[in-house]
């Protein structure tokens, strides 16, 4: 079983230490949700696990499937299954949604260029247009996006919502062992929410997909129903429960429910994080 497996990790970035030790594991089929305020170290951690060079893992293991996969790069692990769905995808003018699907999948197919598959025969080969057209099509009727938004430039102009559904098409199209959703409720309204939170739960369902979802709020786990709930604060998963735990924190807030678990909160993220978890609600 492909999991994805987190050991000690440290992370530093410009020298600083952001993550001082994170132990994790996300199997396939499960959904984790991880919370935490600003500034605690979860967009951190989704960079790391992809390869970002800015963020420097200075000590521990990432295993994926048993691979240790700190030496691949960011294609190689993506290959292997993993998949982040960035909190704010960036707009690609000139190049449609449909073309940047199509060289996303055959990317993730490791296919090489016209040149180079010539010297290797055995090399993977291009996705052929029907067969594209046929997960393009089921994909967007999962997903609910009109035919007119694959047409447009890639997020360009796009609103938050429709900037997330592409981003989770392509998630669909790819088809991960692991997603890993960076605050992908960021800017949603509330239809626009439970379209997305629709599809990772059929890809979780019906392909059997894990997910680590990276969010401040319970608003997003009203519609994605996690088995696992981990608080991180200061870089280190202090507190880990099920989804009653993401409950608890929009109804208290995060120093209560820490303080009931004998975990301080830093004084620099008191006041910030329970007025983010009250804005969830507003």
């Amino acid at each position: 079983m492909p999991d994805l497996v987190i050991q000690d990790l440290h992370v530093a970035v410009e020298g600083k230490e952001i993550l001082k030790g994170i132990n994790l594991t996300v199997r396939e089929g499960e959904i984790h949700a991880l919370m935490g305020p600003n500034g605690s170290g979860k967009s951190t951690l989704s960079y790391a696990l992809m390869g970002h060079p800015k963020y420097e893992v200075t000590q521990g293991s990432v295993t994926f499937g048993g691979e240790d996969i700190l030496e691949l790069e960011v294609d190689e692990r993506a290959r292997l299954g993993l998949f982040l769905a960035f909190q704010y995808p960036q707009a690609v003018p000139g190049v449609s949604v449909t073309q940047f699907l199509r060289m996303a999948v055959n990317s993730h197919r490791g296919v090489l260029t016209a040149d180079t598959r010539k010297d290797d025969p055995d090399a993977p080969k291009p996705i052929k247009i029907p067969e594209f057209r046929k997960q393009l099509e089921a994909a967007m009727a999962l997903l609910k996006v009109d035919r007119a938004l694959i047409r447009r430039y890639l997020n360009d102009g796009f609103s938050g919502g429709e900037k997330k559904r592409v981003e989770i098409l392509q998630m669909a199209m790819l088809n991960p062992t692991i997603a890993i959703l960076d605050e992908t409720d960021s800017g949603l309204d509330i239809d626009a929410l439970k379209i997305v939170a629709e599809g990772v739960n059929t890809l979780v369902t019906d392909r059997g997909m894990g997910a680590l979802v990276i969010t401040h709020y319970q608003r997003l786990l009203n519609h994605i129903t996690p088995e696992f709930v981990h608080i991180l604060v200061d870089g280190q998963i202090v507190v880990d429960g099920g989804p009653e735990l993401a409950k608890q924190l929009e109804a208290d807030g995060y120093e209560k429910v820490l303080g009931a678990h004998g975990v301080e909160l830093p004084a620099r993220h008191g006041g910030e994080a329970n007025k983010a978890l009250a804005g969830a609600t507003a």
